[in-house]
């Protein structure tokens, strides 16, 4: 591989965005693949309501533990980018580096405390099913163990990402998907393990993906990983930066994630285990959206960031309008899928009356509202991330999440259930419309002539952002 196969800041801007988006928002399709196949088998068990809604409650904690995970991946990314694009390859070949060994620290520490805590842990999520209760505790002791690799693996790839070369990253995990494909039918069915053996494919398919990682960059070091070594010294200098871009990202990540177990809470509640089952797969059926739209989003943000380093300001401005076009076209097709084939692909994971499954098929209906606002917020957020400006789109993504259980409360009262799943898409829609907003003013003050330096807007953007 050379430099300039990968450089983002020359060449046809929709096919370098192509480039980077496609493999990317194919490793997020195999995210999703790896849930729905534990899904698929954990409902063909005998208790497939309870395997399923044990999964769906220990998936929340994985999802929190998304935060700290974006420390380590955000900071490879924008540092990777940035230096590589303004010709500083020792800087990203550091940023590399030190945030793969952030991700390891991080990882051990969240794994163990999944392990520890489990049990306290779900008895937060109001659990009224003992039966429930034990899988989801058991599900987190086994997943905890998997935890570093996923972290380190999310380091490597944001680091490659932000370097123009996603393909190594789409490879590995494709190896990591048939491993969990293989395993999830014999632990969970023919060895009768059930969400144990979720579990357990789970993390031998993550050691999997991030063993390959290692390997690869080790015999075969390719930018920025000529010098990778996982285990040393941190700069102090690059941790003060690396948290800089990240914390607002982790907090935007951990906040969402916070407030979704608060509604999930309410769910299990007031309307039981079938609700927090349906809610399970239908969020995974609509992951379909924002996993791809966050891939293309993510090929935003490395195409930003080369050329936020170069200092092209134009093909930035561009790159931005050809993203949120894509992106619109996606979530409309999105939107269309959601409205006319819940119910089918609903009846692929749960075995279960046609009550149930019209509940799912109505899940979606609703959910499909807020998809082409989702759009919005890919693009802008891509592109505010990629300048190393990651406090607008947290904020953004912070206020609007915080008024979520609101929301689902108080059109709970009125519509019950429906309304409840009412209040998650009115708060993507809050999201998206602000965002855009926010971007639109700040695109408005950004230099003209090739070159320049960027002015700041306000010292909260262009100081908190980063």
């Amino acid at each position: 591989m050379t430099i300039n196969k990968h450089d983002l800041t020359q060449g046809g801007i929709l096919k370098k965005l192509l480039q980077v988006a496609v493999p990317i928002m194919g490793t997020q399709l195999m995210q999703m693949v790896y849930n729905l196949t534990d899904m698929f088998w954990l409902g063909r068990t005998e208790q497939s309501v309870v395997s399923v809604a044990a999964s769906g409650l220990a998936g929340m904690y994985l999802w929190l533990g998304m935060a700290l995970l974006m420390i380590g991946r955000m900071g490879s990314e924008i540092g990777t980018s940035q230096n590589l694009g303004s010709g500083n390859v020792a800087a990203s070949q550091g940023y590399a580096q030190d945030s793969a060994r952030i991700a390891l620290i991080l990882g051990t520490f969240y794994g163990l405390m999944l392990i520890i805590f489990a049990e306290p842990l779900v008895s937060l999520l109001r659990v009224k099913d003992q039966n429930v209760f034990d899988n989801t505790c058991n599900y987190l002791r086994i997943v905890g163990v998997g935890i570093p690799f996923t972290y380190v693996s999310a380091a490597i790839t944001g680091a490659f990402n932000g370097a123009g070369n996603s393909r190594l990253s789409f490879g590995a995990n494709a190896v990591g998907l048939m491993v969990n494909m293989i395993l999830d039918p014999l632990m969970i069915l023919v060895w009768g393990w059930d969400v144990k053996g979720a579990a357990i494919a789970t993390v031998i398919a993550q050691a999997t993906v991030c063993s390959l990682f290692i390997l690869f960059v080790k015999r075969h070091p390719r930018r920025p990983f000529e010098h990778f070594r996982i285990l040393g010294r941190i700069d102090p200098v690059r941790i003060r930066q690396i948290m800089r871009w990240s914390l607002p990202v982790a907090a935007e990540s951990g906040v969402f994630t916070a407030l979704a177990m608060v509604v999930t809470g309410m769910v299990s509640a007031w309307y039981g285990e079938t609700a927090v089952a349906v809610q399970r797969v239908g969020s995974q059926i609509e992951s379909l959206s924002w996993l791809i739209g966050g891939g293309f989003s993510s090929a935003v943000t490395a195409f930003v960031g080369q050329n936020y380093g170069a200092r092209k300001w134009e093909r930035i401005r561009r790159g931005y309008h050809i993203s949120l076009v894509s992106l619109l076209i996606w979530e409309g097709l999105v939107t269309l899928f959601l409205l006319f084939g819940g119910r089918y692909f609903f009846s692929l994971f749960l075995r279960e009356p046609a009550e149930i499954l019209d509940m799912g098929a109505t899940y979606l209906r609703i959910l499909a509202g807020c998809q082409l606002f989702m759009a919005l917020e890919g693009a802008c957020a891509g592109t505010f991330r990629g300048m190393g400006r990651t406090l607008p789109p947290s904020l953004c993504s912070i206020a609007s999440n915080s008024i979520r259980p609101i929301l689902c409360w108080l059109l709970a009262q009125n519509m019950g259930l429906n309304g409840l799943w009412m209040g998650i898409t009115v708060s993507a829609i809050l999201r998206g419309v602000t965002m855009f907003i926010w971007f639109t003013l700040y695109k408005r003050q950004l230099p003209r002539l090739e070159g320049d330096s960027e002015v700041p807007i306000t010292s909260y953007v262009s100081e908190g952002g980063g």
